[in-house]
């Protein structure tokens, strides 16, 4: 029962991500009218402050790389992902004609 809802809080913390970033991420793309911002965003600012607050000075560089598991990655990987679908979705609108976005 303890890993059925271990898995659970899984998928939903990932799917609560994606939905998060792309939130996140298209309105930064239509404030700034600019298309893969978040990325550079998810990439350049939260990856090293992830790893920065989850850094332990006890580990070797490579110890505090192999600490991260399956359930770090998870979560991380859908927001990525949501980042994209926003600015893919931004690139479809502006595409389709609709000058708003």
């Amino acid at each position: 029962m303890n890993t059925d809802v271990d898995i659970l809080q899984l998928v939903i913390a990932t799917v609560l991500f994606l939905v998060m970033m792309f939130g996140i991420g298209f309105i930064l793309n239509m404030l700034l009218k600019t298309t893969w911002f978040p990325i550079y965003m998810y990439v350049i600012v939260l990856i090293p402050i992830f790893i920065w607050q989850t850094w332990d000075d006890t580990k070797s560089f490579a110890g505090n790389f192999s600490a991260f598991t399956f359930v770090d990655i998870l979560p991380a990987i859908g927001a990525l992902i949501g980042a994209y679908v926003s600015g893919a979705t931004i690139r479809a609108l502006r595409r389709g004609g609709y000058k708003m976005f």
